[in-house]
């Protein structure tokens, strides 16, 4: 059941109570069933004989019954255990993928790009949210503020376009932010691509187009690319950020950052080998460099504003693509979404990169949040280390799928329920533990308007709401 005040079709459309309103933090003032003859927006899957995915949808009849039970269709019947839906604490995490966000556009309070994804943001209005591609400002890459100093980006989105509104009823929103260097662009001094050359310098990166869209790369701009930890043209491009509505607390201090660790560290991994020799890609000091994360592994924890934790882990894995027969880019998506499940395990080979050793407390509440870049139906991921490593891991609820909107399922015929990508995959997430209670979820596909002149990313944001009562 999805608790909910003015949303559109439940997609987060309209204004919400609790966010930026007078029931910021407490019960809603009224419950609705949305859509009306389901509990919920995220339907479980089940997987049919010769791979077919189908939703497990209920008729009409059995829907209602159960809109009856968990409302009260029954004034005799006994009152719950846990707290009644009306009572529910909720929160809204989000997480888009906005596609090269860098610091000269951030600069520019009129890029329309950005003011078209801050609009999004301020009609689903999350209370945590992950955005990914959102550049990691450091010294020499243009932007970069030498008086103000690194990792500045993400408080510049808050107050650039964020924090200012962005059309017609849609009210400003203002977050905490945390940021973290990332290993994307930044130079291994190692040929890393085995073409022959190492490449350490990176081009001056060209301006945006005049609508706000980045410039295509250059074949200058990929060389430097292929030699670098995580696939980047310039220092710090495609990083991540984190936001939290003010009434939350980042934990900057406690949080565990991974972007160091060796991927050798790992046992078993899939560390790629030369077809042509049957040699190790990378051999030497290169193997044992070599890092795990293309771009960073977080661990952040949020304080709520009763006292209880949550853990967002955050991640963006390099497309399992864009390598060679060798698969050195397919078998580091899979180890860096394998990650997570060793980090829930408490696998003893986990460093951070404050060198402190092991996982995540097992009785933690957490939500595994970004652009994972792997579908657990199709597409080019080496077997399925979605499904294998995480939907069937017993920490995780991985039964929630969120979907569009019916309006947005007919608007878009060319992708399932479940795409997060304008291309067709599943790929961004946000998987809760199976300690929290999952209200709703969705996928927000632009509609109507939002369709017209640049879009803003070829990802859509994903959200689920989960009740937090109780921690």
């Amino acid at each position: 059941m999805r608790l909910r005040g003015n949303d559109r079709e439940g997609t987060g459309e309209g204004d919400r109570p609790g966010r930026g309103k007078s029931l910021r933090w407490g019960v809603f003032s009224r419950v609705e069933i949305d859509p009306p003859l389901f509990p919920s927006r995220s339907f479980p899957r089940r997987r049919e004989p010769g791979g077919e995915t189908t939703f497990n949808l209920l008729n009409p009849i059995v829907s209602l019954l159960l809109v009856c039970l968990l409302v009260g269709c029954n004034q005799d019947a006994p009152a719950p255990q846990s707290p009644s839906a009306a009572e529910a604490v909720t929160l809204r995490i989000a997480t888009y993928n906005i596609e090269d966000v860098r610091a000269v556009d951030l600069l520019n309070p009129d890029h329309p790009r950005l003011k078209k994804a801050a609009a999004t943001i301020q009609r689903l209005r999350p209370d945590i949210l992950l955005v990914n591609e959102m550049t990691y400002d450091q010294a020499g890459v243009p932007g970069y503020d030498a008086e103000a100093g690194e990792g500045h980006n993400a408080r510049r989105f808050v107050e650039t376009f964020l924090a200012v509104s962005q059309g017609d009823r849609l009210e400003p929103i203002r977050y905490r932010a945390f940021t973290a260097p990332s290993n994307t662009g930044l130079a291994s001094g190692f040929d890393l691509d085995n073409n022959g050359r190492i490449v350490t310098e990176f081009p001056d990166p060209a301006p945006p187009n005049a609508d706000g869209s980045p410039a295509r790369q250059t074949a200058e701009e990929r060389a430097y690319g292929g030699d670098t930890w995580g696939f980047g043209t310039f220092p710090g491009q495609y990083a991540m950020a984190l936001f939290t509505r003010e009434d939350l607390t980042i934990l900057a201090d406690e949080a565990r950052t991974f972007r160091l660790l060796p991927w050798s560290r790992m046992p078993d991994a899939l560390m790629p080998v030369d077809p042509a020799t049957g040699r190790p890609w990378y051999d030497g000091e290169e193997a044992e460099r070599f890092r795990l994360s293309s771009k960073s592994h977080w661990d952040v924890p949020v304080r709520l504003p009763d006292g209880g934790r949550l853990h967002v882990l955050a991640s963006h894995p390099t497309p399992p693509a864009f390598d060679g027969d060798e698969q050195r880019n397919v078998r580091r998506n899979h180890d860096e979404i394998r990650f997570w499940a060793d980090y829930l395990n408490g696998a003893d080979y986990i460093v951070d990169d404050s060198s402190r050793a092991g996982g995540l407390d097992p009785n933690a509440h957490f939500v595994i949040l970004g652009d994972l870049n792997a579908d657990p139906d199709e597409g080019n991921a080496l077997d399925n280390p979605i499904g294998t490593w995480l939907l069937n891991h017993p920490r995780i609820n991985g039964d929630i799928v969120p979907v569009a909107s019916a309006e947005a399922v007919t608007a878009y015929p060319r992708l399932d329920p479940d795409d997060t990508a304008g291309w067709g995959l599943r790929v961004d997430y946000v998987l809760p533990s199976t300690t929290l209670r999952v209200l709703g979820s969705g996928i927000l596909r632009p509609l109507g308007a939002d369709t017209t002149g640049i879009p803003v990313s070829d990802h859509f944001p994903v959200w689920i709401d989960v009740d937090v009562s109780g921690f």
